[in-house]
């Protein structure tokens, strides 16, 4: 296992559509498990494969609280099959740094995953577990959460991280 770098935002592989996986194999069990130890340390509750600059339908997560032990879920391959119902509620991103906003999801999904053996599961999921979810689908089809939400909370946010990419490259010069 080991840490992978999570792009940030404006980094263009985070606009870019993943790939399905069609192997499943130890390239793709490495992988989940790096995506596992850099999501836990960041610390998340869910990882696309794309913001560690792999573009592939994968996603990990996990929803438990903070005093319960860790329960990893994995999904290859998710789709939304249908939603239901809205609820507005706060995220925020580990590729969009220094920024939390309200964005609407739906309150019930139903979804078509893969495990990590190639398996197609069906499941449900309520409220923040919906949320989380969508949120993450949306990395695997470049969309982040800032997308979904006003154009002027979205413009001053790109003007704020304009501005700490210039002090960033200007301290490392």
């Amino acid at each position: 296992m080991s840490l992978r770098e999570i792009f940030t935002y404006p980094n263009p592989v985070l606009r870019k559509k993943a790939e399905p996986v069609t192997e499943f194999g130890e390239e793709l069990q490495q992988l989940v498990k790096d995506m596992a130890q850099t999501m836990y340390d960041a610390p998340g509750i869910g990882l696309a494969a794309p913001q560690i600059g792999v573009s592939k339908q994968v996603v990990v997560m996990d929803n438990t609280d903070k005093d319960e032990e860790n329960q990893l879920m994995v999904l290859i391959n998710p789709e939304i099959l249908s939603g239901e119902g809205s609820l507005t509620d706060k995220e925020g991103c580990l590729s969009v740094i220094d920024f939390e906003a309200k964005v609407k999801r739906f309150s019930h999904i139903s979804v078509r995953a893969q495990d990590m053996e190639g398996k197609t599961n069906e499941f449900e999921a309520d409220e923040w577990f919906a949320r989380v979810i969508q949120h993450e689908v949306d990395h695997l089809n470049g969309v982040l959460f800032i997308d979904r939400i006003s154009s002027l909370k979205r413009a001053l946010y790109k003007k704020k991280r304009k501005k700490q990419l210039q002090k960033e490259a200007l301290e490392a010069a």
